[in-house]
């Protein structure tokens, strides 16, 4: 067995299971669920104070935004399985490195990207399903928030290292204080000074800047393990190859995940307009709301996962995985009874559209159906991750929604119109989630060799 650092993180290989998923997990799941309300009550803002078209134009603008900021948190994800298992394994010069050539990818990434996305702006609204009468309102929104997608791409990086180092209170407030900000920022400008669309981007991209300034002061102000020096900005071609294989799992997942945005708002314009585009806006703002506890236990998680192979105390990775799942689990369903219960209730609080209103009640049912059982997904595909297996992480990851979703949303919207569009979402969820499992299964039989061996 490998020594143990003596730093804080060395709590991931020692702590009980229970015990220390519950630490890492209670403060993500606590910023994911006010991530999510932010989200929730942005789309409230917009689609009360503004219009139901101005909610449908941010539903088209956020996997454009997204998938940019999203490259940070692709780099964030492989980064910190490296510097997890580095600490595991006692290498703390290694996970200084690794820092230093995230932090150099993420600046020189995201600012290409978005020089780019501002220059063809008006290319992308169209295409991710902007045109019309939401071509105006989602054109100003988008501008405003490209502003942002650096500072965002640097947050979402930055939040991974931190819950990597064993510090997830830091990690929950960096969550914490962009969501605070912008529903303050939200009401401020759009409901006090009446900035419309342009007031509700101002407060999304200051929002990240609030952010970007917390995680700043984490890294400077020794709170980090972790103490950079120039030298560990110069890139390393084995670090970065392993940084980009596990980030490519994170990146792809964003990735396919805004494919399938385009997909659905094109759809849904087509067959219902405006109101189609506002429905699966409603939904996208519920989504991560519906999953926040299982969310919060898969990042809590990984670093415990990634900790203790990279120490080889294969019976604590073990016990982690059965733990995850089961709370996970629970948690879900819970979740889903809650959902299901009030979806006309929860539907009507964005938009007094009744027909919008009554499409989304239907698709909310359809679509989280099988909230209860996503917990075997994510934790398949954050297993191989967190141990730097990237080629099962990828296609773990993309098995619901690249091999199978997107060809449903393809084929079945043509034979059975809106109902198509949102029996695609549990029919996934079940095939995915029955291969998964029997990945885990054979990860897990892996695992009971090396403890026995």
């Amino acid at each position: 067995m490998k020594p143990l650092n003596s730093s804080k993180s060395e709590l991931l290989g020692k702590q009980p299971i229970t015990k220390l998923l519950i630490k890492q997990a209670v403060p993500a799941s606590i910023g994911i669920l006010v991530m999510s309300l932010n989200i929730l009550v942005d789309s409230f803002f917009v689609g009360n104070w503004i219009s139901s078209d101005a909610l449908a134009a941010v539903g088209v603008v956020l996997p454009i935004s997204f998938f940019v900021g999203a490259l940070g948190m692709a780099i964030g994800i492989g980064g910190s399985s490296i510097i997890s298992r580095a600490l595991g394994s006692d290498n703390k010069t290694k996970a200084q490195l690794t820092l230093g050539n995230m932090l150099a990818l993420t600046i020189v990434v995201t600012a290409i990207l978005t020089v780019l996305g501002l220059l063809f702006i008006h290319t992308l609204v169209p295409a991710f399903g902007g045109r019309g009468v939401l071509f105006e309102p989602a054109s100003i929104y988008c501008q405003i928030v490209f502003y942002g997608i650096p500072f965002l791409s640097l947050c979402m990086m930055g939040n991974n290292v931190i819950r990597a180092e064993g510090a997830p209170t830091h990690a929950m407030i960096a969550m914490l204080i962009p969501s605070v900000g912008n529903l303050f920022l939200d009401y401020i400008l759009i409901n006090v000074y009446n900035f419309g669309m342009a007031g509700a981007a101002w407060a999304t991209t200051a929002s990240y800047f609030l952010c970007f300034s917390y995680v700043t002061w984490f890294f400077l102000s020794g709170r980090s393990e972790l103490n950079i020096s120039l030298r560990d900005l110069i890139p390393d071609r084995n670090i970065l190859k392993e940084i980009g294989s596990l980030g490519f799992v994170t990146l792809a997942r964003q990735a396919t995940s805004s494919i399938i945005f385009l997909i659905m708002n094109n759809i849904l314009f087509e067959l219902s307009g405006a109101d189609g585009v506002a429905v699966f806006r409603i939904i996208g703002a519920m989504m991560m709301f519906a999953i926040f506890p299982v969310l919060g236990v898969t990042q809590g998680f990984l670093p415990i996962a990634g900790f203790n192979y990279g120490a080889q105390l294969w019976s604590r990775v073990r016990e982690v995985i059965y733990t995850s799942i089961k709370i996970s689990c629970i948690l879900g369903a819970l979740i889903f009874m809650g959902l299901f219960l009030f979806t006309y209730e929860i539907a009507g609080a964005f938009t007094d559209n009744i027909n919008v209103i009554e499409k989304s009640s239907f698709a909310m049912k359809m679509v989280f159906l099988s909230v209860p059982f996503i917990a075997i997904q994510l934790i398949g595909a954050a297993y191989y991750q967190a141990i730097g297996k990237a080629i099962p992480a990828l296609l773990l990851t993309l098995l619901r929604m690249a091999i199978i979703l997107i060809p449903l949303l393809l084929i079945l919207p043509g034979l059975y119109g809106e109902l198509g569009v949102w029996i695609s979402f549990p029919i996934a969820d079940v095939f995915s989630t029955i291969i998964t499992a029997g990945y885990l299964w054979k990860a897990m039989k892996k695992l009971k060799i090396k403890i026995t061996g």
